[in-house]
């Protein structure tokens, strides 16, 4: 498995595991070792960029103003 498609993977899986309801991170973690057998390294790489993806997701909705909408404002 490619680097690119074990990331996808472990990200789903950790979504199925939020969307169970689990809410201690190091049970999320210890469920997709033991699932998908990688590395738990490799798990806490990928919830990191995770976090990272949703993050910026979230502070796209939080604002208020659209960035296009600003950067077009400051040049005027």
């Amino acid at each position: 498995m490619n680097r690119t498609n074990q990331s996808t993977v472990i990200k789903q899986a950790i979504n199925t595991y939020l969307e169970k309801g689990l809410t201690d991170k190091q049970d999320i973690y210890s469920k997709v070792v033991e699932e998908l057998g990688v590395p738990r390294p490799t798990v806490r790489r990928v919830a990191r960029d995770l976090r990272n993806e949703l993050l910026t997701k979230i502070k796209i909705l939080q604002s208020e103003i659209p960035q296009e909408i600003s950067v077009q404002e400051k040049d005027e």
